[in-house]
């Protein structure tokens, strides 16, 4: 589909930066729509008034003024998605305060596009004086992040040793993070071996915990031990998508309602659009919901072996493309309206899920519980009935006595994206006491947002993180997320028992005590 609407061709440009300069004016333009290749403006218009292609200039990021003219006879340049560009305009228009711009280009594969803003106009500023040293285009180069280290150390007036890299090549953290300075550097520890009945994981693996927390791996390695003398944990993945929902604004209730009916018959097309730029996203399907004259949509997608955030972002401004073209009557739209509640707890992910849903149980005899623990299945029933009821007093949103631990220390390790940890957190804790007093217990984490490509699982230690696991690549999310659900349940059970047992205070005490300086 080669169209996109004025509504959204306007966002190009940067409100706000239309500033004096002293041989005219600048303005900034960005890319937050889709990568395209600039082939080269074809006019500009300021208040009704065109200006020569002469008088126009463009900095593509280096510090260096470009005439416009020249970047056509180049045939333009790759304007990715994300990218932005300064414009000075030479010109001696009598400056209004607020001026009307009206832009014409040539860009593949979208032909000539043309859209207009009005924007103020704001007194040039200076630079700040005081900025993080940069070097373009190489910016992630270990001469570029001695700068900044050197630069860190001038203005704090300190000598900071430990968070210098260690590794000569540190250009393989480009994409990964910016103003590339050092590392914090957080301890490993290893729990395990687990033994996992899963669909996708099955057999024992070793599991890296980075954490600052001492008694945790300890925690995690007795579950462990409880866990795999009980015959090892039985996972299952029981759901797998990643969502996005945009919001589509109506004048009234009435073009609202005819809008939600309307989405839902052309299905087809949505699946289209959504999969047409990429070879891993699938569509899976749709969920409306209306408050007032606001339509949200709720897609779900499956993105493979990555956690699919940005996947899904590309698929989602596709779809709302061809709404926007194909539906008449709307108003205004936005591509998330927060429902679908990106890196913050909410009850429809607990719910209908985000990422993966999964599922870990198994089952401990008496025996082996008063072995390890010192604590009978009824003990440590009693206690978990008093902790559901204290956490519904306190209104948290997870039965569980501490699943963020063991996910933290697993996400940092293997490169995970932290902020997830506000959904993949929650979870479902069930225990029951059986006929012959074994203890059943099982955790559903309802929205695990792991991957094992992209984002930080091609960096060198959490590759080889995930490698020990056998979890690096294509294929392995679903083995990787019955294997956190497996150390999830022995945390549980583990934590449970110490607290049941009045051995948790003593564990901390022994192994989790830091003098203060």
């Amino acid at each position: 589909m080669n169209f996109i609407p004025k509504t959204l061709l306007k966002k190009l440009y940067t409100r706000g930066s239309l500033t004096k300069a002293d041989e005219g004016f600048t303005f900034n333009v960005k890319n937050r729509l889709i990568d395209v290749h600039f082939e080269g403006l074809n006019s500009l218009e300021v208040d009704g008034i065109q200006v020569e292609r002469s008088q126009i200039f463009t900095d593509l990021g280096n510090g260096q003024w470009v005439q416009v003219e020249e970047i056509n006879r180049q045939n333009g340049f790759s304007f990715k998605l994300g990218k932005s560009f300064n414009v000075l305009v030479k010109a001696k228009i009598n400056v209004a305060t607020n001026l009307k711009l009206d832009f014409k280009f040539h860009t593949k594969p979208f032909g000539i596009l043309s859209f207009s803003v009005n924007d103020i106009m704001h007194e040039s500023q200076a630079e700040r004086t005081v900025k993080i040293p940069r070097i373009y285009g190489d910016d992630y180069s270990r001469d570029a992040v001695n700068e900044r280290l050197d630069f860190v150390n001038s203005f704090s007036n300190t000598n900071l040793k430990n968070i210098a890299p260690q590794a000569e090549d540190t250009s393989v953290y480009q994409g990964n993070i910016e103003h590339l300075t050092g590392f914090a550097k957080v301890p490993l520890g290893i729990a395990g071996p687990i033994r996992v009945n899963g669909e996708y994981a099955q057999g024992d693996f070793l599991v890296p915990l980075a954490t600052t927390e001492g008694t945790l791996v300890a925690s995690y390695n007795k579950g462990i031990k409880l866990v795999n003398e009980a015959g090892g944990v039985n996972c299952r993945v029981i759901k797998d998508s990643m969502q996005r929902a945009p919001v589509f604004i109506f004048d009234t209730l009435v073009k609202a309602v005819d809008f939600g009916k309307w989405i839902k018959t052309v299905t087809p097309d949505l699946k289209q659009q959504a999969e047409q730029g990429s070879n891993y996203l699938k569509y899976e399907d749709l969920e409306v919901y209306q408050a007032g004259n606001n339509v949200f949509l709720r897609f779900n997608f499956f993105t493979g072996d990555a956690t699919g955030q940005n996947m899904v972002n590309k698929a989602t401004f596709q779809v709302c493309q061809w709404i926007l073209e194909a539906y008449d009557g709307i108003q205004h739209f936005f591509l998330e309206s927060n429902m679908a509640s990106d890196k913050k707890h909410s009850f429809i992910n607990a719910l209908n899920s985000r990422g993966k849903k999964v599922i870990a149980e198994a089952t401990f005899s008496e025996a082996l519980l008063i072995k390890n623990f010192g604590v009978d299945a009824h003990q440590l029933q009693r206690h978990l009935d008093i902790a559901n009821l204290g956490g519904m007093m306190a209104g948290v949103n997870n039965n569980g006595a501490h699943t963020a631990n063991a996910l933290a220390a697993m996400f940092v390790a293997m490169g995970q994206d932290i902020a997830n940890l506000a959904e993949s957190t929650a979870g479902f804790l069930h225990t029951e006491v059986l006929a012959d007093g074994s203890l059943y217990g099982t955790i559903t984490l309802p929205s695990l947002i792991v991957g094992t490509v992209g984002g930080g699982t091609g960096l060198p230690t959490q590759r080889d993180c995930l490698e020990m696991m056998g979890c690096y690549g294509s294929g392995k999310a679903k083995k990787l997320a019955e294997i956190m659900a497996g150390v999830v349940l022995a945390g549980e059970i583990s934590l449970g028992a110490a607290m049941s047992s009045l051995d948790w205070v003593a564990a901390h005490e022994d192994l989790g005590r830091n003098k203060i300086p």
